[in-house]
C-alpha cells in the first residue's frame, strides 16, 4: 500500500494554536512491528503482538508474509496473532510482493527470501522504485541468491533464493541496520555461522528480537567494531510481544512541545533503545527539558514515559557519531534548530540523500521557504536559529514541497506551530504510511 496514485494531493496549512498540553500515546515502533511479523511468521507456534503499528508500511510486510504461507489475523481489540511456518517453510508467493513505500519491508524480506528455494518479485510505489537496493543485493548475492530486473538495482526486482545458502562474513560498508538485518535474516535458514561486522553501531532491534525468539546469536566487540554472529539453521519459538511506542513518531511531539511556548506534554510508553534515542540526547544537549518518567524494560527493550516542556534551545555542533541512532529524526531536529539561539551544525549525513527523498535538500528548501536561515553542505545542514522567535511561515500561495516524504510533511507541520503565519504543506497523504493518527494526536494536544 502507498499513496494512492490516482488521488489528488491534499495540501494543508499548519498554523500556531497556542501551547500544547496533555498526554498522548504514539503508535508502536515501526522497526519492532516489521520484525514481529517476520519473525512470528518464521517461528513455530502462535506469536501474539499488541501495540503493532498499523501503518501502510507494516501492513505491506504482513501481506507479504501471508503471501508466503503465514497465517496472520488481527483480532477485534487490536491484538495480532501469527501462526508461523517455521524457518525454511516459506512458500513461493503467487503474485509480486507489493512493498508500497516501505524500504524496510523490501530489504528485510529480500534477506528472508534469499535463503529459501523460492522466487519472489518485489514491486513498490514511484518513490520506493527510485531507491537503491545494491546495498542488500551485494551480500545476499554472496550467499548465493540471484537478482534480476530491468532497472539495475531498482524495483521491480526478481529474487531467486537458494537453499542451502552459503554462510558469509560481511563487513558493512555503510551504517545500515537494514543491510545488517537482511544478512541476519538470510542466515536463519543457512547452515553454519554467518558473521556481520559493524564498524559503526546501528539500531539493534534485529539482534534483540532474534535472541528473544531463540536464535543462536552473539554480539562481541573487536578492535572497536561490533561483530554479530548467527549460527543456523535456527529454530524460532513463538513469542508474546508488546511493541513499545516508536521514538521516531514521538520525536515530532517532543520537538513541538520544546518549541511552542507554554507547552507541557507527556508521551506514554516510548521505546528508548540507545541505538534509536539519539535525538533526545541531542535535544537535551541543546537545553531541552525531556524527563523520563517510570522507566522500565519491556521485551528486552527500555521504555519510559517522556514529559516534555517548552525550553529555550541553544544551537550545537551535533557529533556525527550519533547520526546512526537518529538518522530518521534529523528533519525534525532541523526544525528545532531553526528556532534555537545560535547556530546548529550537522555533518556525516550523506545517508539522508537516499531516503524517501533527498532529505537534506528537501529540508533546506522547506525551512528556507518558511523563513529559516539554512546553509546546505554536502553532508549536512548549518542552521542559524531565530533565537526563540517564531519563523515567519510560508508566503501566501507558496507551499513546502514534501516529495511524498512523510517525515518532511510531519516536520514542517511542527514548524508551522512555531511560526507566525503558518506553514503550507503541499501534500499530507504520505503521513499515513508511517503515522496514520498523527493529525488527530496533534489536535488532541491543541495543535
Amino acid at each position: 500500500m502507498s499513496v494512492a496514485h490516482d488521488s489528488l494531493p491534499q495540501p494543508r496549512r499548519f498554523a500556531p494554536a497556542g501551547p500544547l498540553s496533555g498526554a498522548i500515546r504514539v503508535p508502536g515502533d515501526k522497526s519492532i512491528s516489521h520484525r514481529s511479523l517476520m519473525l512470528g511468521a518464521l517461528a513455530v507456534g502462535e506469536t501474539r503482538v499488541t501495540g503493532l503499528l498499523e501503518g501502510e508500511d507494516v501492513l505491506a510486510t504482513a501481506a507479504a508474509m501471508r503471501a508466503m504461507g503465514a497465517t496472520i489475523d488481527r483480532l477485534p481489540h487490536g491484538e495480532w496473532v501469527i501462526s508461523g511456518v517455521g524457518v525454511g517453510g516459506l512458500l513461493q508467493p503467487g503474485a509480486p510482493l507489493d512493498m508500497g513505500n516501505s524500504g524496510t519491508s523490501t530489504r528485510l524480506l529480500m534477506g528472508l527470501v534469499a535463503s529459501h528455494a523460492i522466487t519472489a518479485t518485489f514491486v513498490g510505489d514511484a518513490s520506493l522504485s527510485k531507491r537503491p537496493m545494491a546495498r542488500v543485493i551485494e551480500p545476499l548475492s554472496q550467499m548465493g541468491a540471484e537478482f534480476s530486473g530491468d532497472n539495475g538495482d531498482r524495483l521491480p526486482l526478481t529474487l531467486r533464493g537458494i537453499c542451502p545458502a552459503a554462510p558469509i562474513t560481511y563487513r558493512l560498508p555503510m551504517a545500515s541496520a537494514q543491510v545488517k538485518s537482511a544478512v541476519l535474516l538470510a542466515a536463519l535458514n543457512t547452515a553454519g555461522t554467518t558473521t556481520v561486522i559493524e564498524p559503526v553501531p546501528t539500531r539493534d532491534h534485529s539482534e534483540r528480537m532474534l535472541r528473544g525468539f531463540g536464535a543462536d546469536l552473539s554480539v562481541t566487540e573487536k578492535d572497536g567494531e561490533r561483530v554479530i554472529t548467527l549460527s543456523g539453521p535456527a529454530e524460532l519459538k513463538a513469542q508474546t510481544i508488546e511493541v513499545p511506542g516508536d521514538p521516531s513518531s514521538a520525536a515530532f511531539f517532543v520537538v513541538a512541545a520544546l518549541i511552542v511556548p507554554g507547552s507541557d506534554v507527556t508521551i506514554a510508553n516510548v521505546g528508548l533503545n540507545p541505538t534509536r534515542a539519539g535525538l533526545f540526547d541531542v535535544l537535551r544537549q541543546m537545553g531541552g527539558q525531556i524527563e523520563e518518567v517510570n522507566p522500565r524494560v519491556v521485551g528486552g527493550e527500555p521504555v519510559a514515559d517522556l514529559r516534555v516542556r517548552h525550553s529555550a534551545l541553544t544551537g550545537i555542533a551535533v557529533d556525527p557519531a550519533i547520526a546512526p541512532s537518529m538518522i530518521d529524526e534529523f528533519p525534525v531536529l532541523f526544525v528545532a534548530a531553526a528556532i534555537a539561539h545560535g547556530t546548529t551544525v550537522t555533518s556525516g549525513l550523506d545517508e539522508l540523500r537516499v531516503k524517501e527523498s533527498d532529505r537534506l535538500t528537501a529540508m533546506a528548501e522547506a525551512l528556507t521557504l518558511a523563513g529559516a536561515r539554512v546553509e546546505e553542505r554536502e553532508d549536512g545542514l548549518v542552521i542559524h536559529g531565530t533565537g526563540g522567535t517564531p519563523l515567519p511561515g510560508t508566503p501566501a500561495g507558496a507551499a513546502v514541497v514534501t516529495h511524498l516524504d512523510h517525515r518532511i510533511a510531519m516536520s514542517m507541520a511542527v514548524a508551522g506551530l512555531a511560526s507566525t503565519g503558518g506553514v503550507e504543506v503541499d501534500d499530507i497523504r504520505p503521513i499515513a504510511t508511517s503515522f496514520p493518527n498523527f493529525l488527530s494526536l496533534l489536535e488532541s494536544l491543541g495543535g
